[in-house]
């Protein structure tokens, strides 16, 4: 196993935390010499909160725990590409590269609808490592929404029964 695939692993398990309180289940941990020194995962529901993503979450712990807003010598660890503002937090946070589990084409901003992380226009770039463990980063992701479509159309069976 490599040390990606040691934190990817990580970062599932933040993910499975999010599966259990019926969020998206994404997950993300930042790396720092060696060490996991944050954790996140989605609780946007949970929160009631567009914030609560998962690396935003990380990337807050991280500062707290360093002790400083810019995190040049961390790695993070995502189970799903981030969106465009958590793609930017990561830039303005200076992460010195990102790990992505799988991408998000509908609305991933590290390579798949857009790059921010590898934008030479901005003052930092992130080297971005992709499609590490994704097959199950992805297969979580498909479980999760397999299973909320069902709920949806069980939940509407009995709706359209009780109204006959």
């Amino acid at each position: 196993m490599t040390l990606d695939e040691k934190y990817m692993k990580a970062a599932l398990e933040q993910a499975k935390k999010a599966y259990k309180l019926g969020e998206v289940p994404i997950g993300c941990v930042i790396v720092r010499e060696g060490k996991v020194i944050a954790r996140g995962y989605n609780r946007r529901n949970t929160d009631k909160n567009t914030l609560a993503h998962a690396e935003l979450t990380a990337i807050r712990k991280a500062g707290k725990k360093t002790g400083d807003w810019r995190l040049e010598d961390c790695i993070m660890y995502v189970t799903l590409e981030p969106c465009q503002m958590c793609a930017g937090a990561v830039i303005q946070s200076r992460m010195q590269k990102v790990v992505i589990g799988t991408m998000n084409p509908k609305a991933g901003c590290a390579g798949s609808v857009l790059n921010l992380l590898e934008m030479k226009e901005f003052n930092h770039q992130a080297e971005v490592v992709r499609g590490v463990l994704e097959e199950q980063c992805s297969a979580m992701l498909s479980d999760f929404f397999r299973e909320l479509r069902a709920q949806k159309k069980s939940s509407r069976t009995v709706t359209s029964q009780a109204h006959l």
